[in-house]
């Protein structure tokens, strides 16, 4: 039995996948303040127009240049990588693989994304590029394609994962970054939350307006955001990692996974795994995918599908998704890359459809399965990571009181050897999970009724 599936350079996939070609039913066209949809010039002051040019395509298929390969080839193709030891260990039919992306050199699957931006922006003249983080892993990844690449960069860090995870922010400092709490007195926006809420344990939200109003205010026009989930461009870069998975999933000898699992808090990992086998499910494989995130910030398994803003101070466009409300401040639990208000609307649509099958978990849950990942895997998953990890137990558990032998792949999104307290805090007894309350739910949602409605449009074929 292979463990490890290794792919050659030479393997590399040359293009990206874009859903957009695919879905059924397309997307709601993101809307301006006045409820109309936004042209691609609107998006200027924001981002470079060859990156708002993939934002917009429905083309099915986009070229990698060849320089971005050159960057990705210090650590892709990724491994694909059989959990044997956890099979064992729950005595399951299923055969466990996972995308091991904790291989780059941030640690995660967020440089697939970073290298891509980071040379786009380069490519069109900008010289600094702005952002937000929640856990670490995004500002990291940029911070580090950045420095390859030649670029200024600043972070803005969600406050209470800048007290929490320490060593993030010292990564991004290794790599030339800024990196400064959220909210900050550096911005309008910063400003106001904190006067409002001065104790806030912040929010990707408001670190997302804080890093725009930094960009748009430039006077020199050389620097632009960087997002690191969320927005198709995003999407589109990750799915590397599901069209390797399907070269080494043949190699293995295996058919199509019957199961696909990811953590979601924006949508990059899951969908980067997942989209390139959405497109097989389109076309008639029975597949389950699982999108999996937390009770505490239950967008995709209880929030309304909604337009609404994707920062709090409301300077992005509006994007039809499921949402907790751009004003939603999650509780501080410890998969801080979790608790965005808002999901990808390429994520979402295809949960509309039907071909996602969401699910959420308490936080003490994914940290049991953390433990049983690392004492038979052997290796400290992130917190995040953990919620797909949860998943998979549960599903090969079922394989086996179903006496079913099935095949589950799921995204191993980054390594937790930066998030150790998160641990710490469990293995003290100190977590405690939370499930936000209806009356909470109905309050952060409740300006939606003021914003145009998104119909649920959708095909009916699943």
């Amino acid at each position: 039995m292979e463990q490890k599936i290794i792919l050659k350079e030479s393997d590399i996939p040359r293009q990206w996948y874009n859903l957009s070609a695919d879905l059924p039913t397309p997307l709601l066209p993101p809307l301006g303040p006045d409820g109309k949809p936004i042209t691609p010039d609107m998006l200027a002051p924001v981002f470079p127009m060859n990156l708002i040019e993939q934002e917009v395509s429905t083309e099915r298929w986009i070229d990698i240049p060849q320089e971005i390969l050159g960057i990705l080839y210090g650590w892709r193709p990724s491994p694909l990588k059989r959990a044997v030891y956890l099979e064992k260990h729950l005595k399951t039919p299923a055969h466990i693989y996972y995308k091991d992306e904790s291989y780059s050199p941030p640690g995660s699957h967020k440089p697939n994304t970073a290298v891509a931006q980071a040379w786009y922006n380069k490519e069109f003249g900008i010289e600094k590029l702005t952002t937000e983080t929640g856990a670490g892993q995004w500002g990291s990844a940029l911070a580090f394609a950045c420095k390859l690449l030649g670029l200024k960069c600043k972070v803005f860090m969600v406050r209470i994962s800048y007290d929490q995870k320490p060593f993030r922010k010292i990564m991004m400092q290794v790599w030339d970054a800024e990196c400064v709490p959220s909210p900050s007195n550096q911005t309008n926006a910063g400003r106001k939350v904190l006067q409002e809420s001065p104790d806030t344990p912040g929010s990707l939200g408001i670190a997302i307006s804080e890093a725009i109003e930094e960009a748009v205010t430039d006077k020199n026009g050389k620097t632009r955001y960087s997002l690191g989930s969320v927005l198709n461009h995003v999407l589109l870069h990750q799915t590397i990692i599901g069209l390797e998975a399907k070269k080494q999933l043949e190699i293995a000898g295996e058919k199509l996974p019957d199961i696909i699992i990811g953590c979601a808090g924006g949508g990059s990992n899951f969908a980067g795994l997942a989209f390139p086998f959405v497109l097989d499910k389109i076309n008639g494989a029975d597949i389950k995918i699982i999108p999996t995130e937390p009770e505490a910030c239950p967008t995709m398994t209880r929030a309304p599908f909604a337009y609404d803003f994707g920062d709090t101070a409301c300077t992005t466009p509006l994007l039809a998704m499921y949402t907790l409300g751009h004003a939603f401040v999650p509780p501080p639990i410890h998969a801080g890359g979790l608790r965005y208000h808002g999901m990808a609307p390429l994520v979402c649509q295809a949960i509309v459809e039907g071909l996602l099958e969401p699910r959420a978990y308490h936080q003490n849950k994914c940290y049991e399965a953390a433990l049983t990942w690392a004492g038979t895997e052997g290796a400290i998953c992130a917190p995040e990571t953990s919620h797909a990890v949860a998943t998979v137990i549960d599903e090969a558990v079922k394989a086996r009181e179903e006496g079913k032998e099935k095949v589950i792949l799921f995204n191993y999104s980054g390594h937790g050897l930066m998030d150790l307290t998160g641990y710490d805090a469990f293995l003290s007894g100190k977590l405690t999970d939370y499930s936000l309350p209806d009356e909470e739910l109905e309050k952060f949602t409740a300006d939606l009724k003021a914003l145009p409605k998104a119909q649920t449009r959708k095909s009916g074929k699943w």
